[in-house]
């Protein structure tokens, strides 16, 4: 593929993922097909697009910083440092996967985050409404979704949306700025892994970076205007297309 396609497309997909990080998650279906697109193997295309959208995720939690605070009754600062240890976690368990094994393993992980991103919201109302869960699940909870952050990290942000309205009771608006602050915390502690270990192709990196930085701040500011159906709408489009492409790129 030609240097300037080398360029525009992980630009071009850096700035739809970090808008749609920014709306509602699911930012690494939109990067990643882009890096495999222009030959990166899938882990180092992983590895590369969580580095490029660390940008566009510090941008929208900067944007959304005067809305953040606890999670039910759990400190926001307490969830970060567990999301950070679990995300150190998550990026050394990926660095250690051979790369046959993750074409392998890619396709469940992008189809179990378009489960989550589906039916997420449904199932935790369901669950919320016939139970009680306290803090101590809500610790727990958070320390996987950052190991599963810092491994792939697809969806995570319905993901969390979807736990923290069960555990907490807490709305999808409401967790706009507490997930895009976590969201931030578990890409910067893969990021210290990834970079650390060799797994990040700067040469791709760099314009997604932009792209990122640039989709992320501003998908902060539509997400305070936009519909919450057209978001959901958007998202498992991609999320759908994108598994679809896997699988037959896997098993085809």
């Amino acid at each position: 593929m030609g240097s300037l396609s080398s360029f525009l497309l992980p630009f071009a997909a850096g700035l739809v993922g970090g808008a749609m990080n920014a709306l509602a998650g699911g930012g690494t279906f939109a990067t990643l097909p882009a890096l495999i697109a222009i030959g990166l193997p899938a882990n180092i295309a992983n590895a590369t697009s969580n580095v490029a959208l660390l940008p566009g995720a510090a941008a929208s939690a900067l944007a959304f910083r005067d809305e953040a605070g606890p999670v039910g009754r759990v400190p926001l600062s307490v969830l970060m440092g567990i999301t950070f240890v679990g995300g150190l976690a998550g990026s050394v368990l990926l660095v250690v996967t051979p790369t046959r094994v993750f074409d392998l393993v890619i396709p469940w992980l992008l189809l179990f985050a378009l489960v989550a991103l589906a039916f997420g919201l449904q199932a935790s109302a369901w669950l919320h409404a016939r139970m009680t869960i306290g803090p101590r699940a809500l610790v727990a909870a958070q320390a996987l979704l950052g190991v599963y952050g810092g491994y792939f990290g697809g969806g995570i942000g319905l993901m969390m949306t979807a736990v923290f309205g069960l555990l907490a009771a807490v709305s999808p608006r409401q967790m706009f700025a507490p997930r895009t602050i976590l969201l931030a915390t578990a890409n910067a502690a893969a990021a210290v892994v990834f970079v650390l270990g060799g797994f990040v192709r700067w040469p791709a990196a760099v314009p997604m970076l932009v792209g990122g930085a640039i989709g992320g701040w501003f998908g902060a500011q539509v997400g305070r205007r936009l519909p919450p159906g057209a978001v959901r709408a958007w998202t498992l489009l991609v999320t759908a297309a994108t598994t679809a492409v896997f699988f037959a790129r896997a098993y085809g």
